[in-house]
């Protein structure tokens, strides 16, 4: 009892922007989780790793519209803020969570003028048009909100966090740091749209997933490894009944189409029936 009650003093919930900068003034040495809820075991190691290297740490939960460019995705963004809260409780020396409003969050200049260079609109900047301009634009604002010395992401997304890294370090004083991708038993990339799944489901993009993994293995004496990859697209198409985006590999470096396997990545978007899941190996 004593235990719970010592949690629940420990970590404090901020919802306004007033209270955020009188209670992270005293302190330098803050690392920051940003999240849009769907708290699960990814979002978990990001936050430990935080606790590890900064005296303080604070989470984000804000689902921001700007970086939907579908309103029936945002709609059906997975959020639960009780059920969020009582996970994130459970963090021992988790230091503050922040669930501001969008007024708080867009208090002033709502536009964003927030661009991305037109080689990065590849992969997902391709087919969801404005997502990573939200993206930056909601770090930008949330950056000069928390003032954090470090700011920790997952590499699921991973042209997320190397657009993310490559604006705010070259912006602010601050270290970006990706974190490794965490994987269910059954190998499934932890995300927030996995709850959106039903349990059969998780099965089936469970053994879906799988088979991309093993294309790791495959590519690894191809010559042409991006050709290999689009017949590949084909076949896992009709076999899984699924739509996939893009297939593709690229250089962790500059995101560029490569032939080769070492220094590379295989990136991944698909639709299983109308949810869209990402991946990267």
């Amino acid at each position: 009892m004593f235990y719970l009650l010592n949690i629940l003093i420990q970590m404090k919930i901020i919802l306004n922007n007033r209270n955020l900068s009188k209670i992270l003034e005293p302190f330098n040495d803050i690392g920051f989780v940003p999240t849009m809820g769907g708290i699960h075991e990814g979002h978990i190691s990001l936050i430990k790793r935080s606790i590890k290297s900064n005296k303080k740490t604070i989470v984000s939960i804000f689902v921001n519209p700007k970086q939907f460019n579908n309103v029936k995705d945002f709609n059906s963004y997975p959020t639960n803020i009780k059920k969020d809260l009582a996970i994130l409780r459970r963090i021992k020396k988790l230091d503050f969570v922040y669930i501001p409003r969008f007024k708080d969050v867009y208090e002033s200049n709502r536009k964003s003028r927030v661009k991305i260079e037109k080689k990065y609109r590849i992969l997902c900047a391709k087919y969801r048009k404005g997502h990573f301009e939200g993206v930056l634009d909601v770090m930008n604002r949330l950056t000069k909100l928390i003032k954090p010395n470090k700011i920790f992401m997952g590499k699921k997304d991973f042209q997320q966090l190397f657009l993310v890294k490559k604006f705010i370090e070259n912006k602010f004083n601050i270290k970006v740091i990706g974190c490794k991708t965490i994987r269910n038993k059954n190998k499934l990339a932890l995300s927030s749209r996995n709850f959106l799944l039903k349990q059969n489901e998780v099965i089936d993009v469970e053994k879906i997933s799988k088979n991309f993994l093993n294309l790791k293995n495959k590519i690894k004496y191809t010559k042409n490894i991006n050709q290999f990859l689009q017949k590949t697209k084909k076949d896992f198409e009709r076999m899984f009944n699924i739509k996939i985006e893009y297939l593709e590999n690229r250089n962790i470096n500059d995101l560029s189409i490569s032939n080769k396997y070492l220094g590379s990545k295989i990136f991944l978007a698909y639709y299983y029936k109308k949810i869209r899941l990402i991946d990267n190996f």
